[in-house]
């Protein structure tokens, strides 16, 4: 049992870690919404044991480098209430998609990183709405979704590379360790 704790935490730390580093590095990269943040979450809902840390783990991620673009850079980390409020959302939502998934083999992987992309793009744009950036009517919901469709590229992209590359690399050094573990009983 506290072998498993131990693995959670430093599954958590690490993907904290690349969540912040991804959207610092991708700021600089000059591609919006690139870093992998909806993969990341719905990895963490996936295969982080403990729920609080699955939660945890994108969130505290998002955190970071919103603290880090509002006291270092001309990005502000923090947009009005809503906006934030419905971004952290949809990390949120995404590892709860995570929660459910049943097994993650390589084609729940694509289907599942494909649907907390859209899950994090309907949220998130949902709070721009409510913040009224394009007014609120119907009207200016279907804009502000509309607008949000060159961004949901860069979110897919991002997402669909970041889910195989953190999906494969875990199940890649689940099976070296199992192999590792088998031979040395043998």
């Amino acid at each position: 049992m506290m072998k498993r704790n131990y693995t959670n935490i430093i599954i958590a730390a690490m993907l904290i870690l690349i969540a912040a580093s991804a959207r610092i590095a991708n700021r600089e990269m000059h591609l919006p919404n690139f870093a992998p943040l909806a993969a990341l979450s719905l990895f963490s809902g996936a295969i982080i044991k403990d729920k609080r840390l699955a939660f945890l783990a994108p969130l505290l991620g998002q955190l970071i480098a919103d603290v880090y673009f509002q006291l270092f850079t001309n990005t502000p980390g923090f947009y009005d209430v809503y906006t934030q409020v419905f971004t952290y959302g949809g990390l949120f939502a995404a590892t709860i998609l995570g929660m459910n998934m049943a097994k993650p083999k390589a084609l729940n992987v694509l289907a599942y990183t494909f649907g907390a992309s859209t899950l994090f793009f309907l949220v998130s744009n949902f709070g721009v709405w409510l913040a009224g950036w394009y007014g609120y009517s119907f009207t200016s919901l279907l804009k502000t979704y509309i607008l949000g469709i060159p961004f949901f590229k860069f979110t897919f992209i991002g997402d669909m590379a970041g889910g195989i590359l953190l999906f494969g690399t875990y199940f890649l050094l689940q099976s070296f360790t199992v192999s590792k573990m088998q031979k040395a009983k043998a």
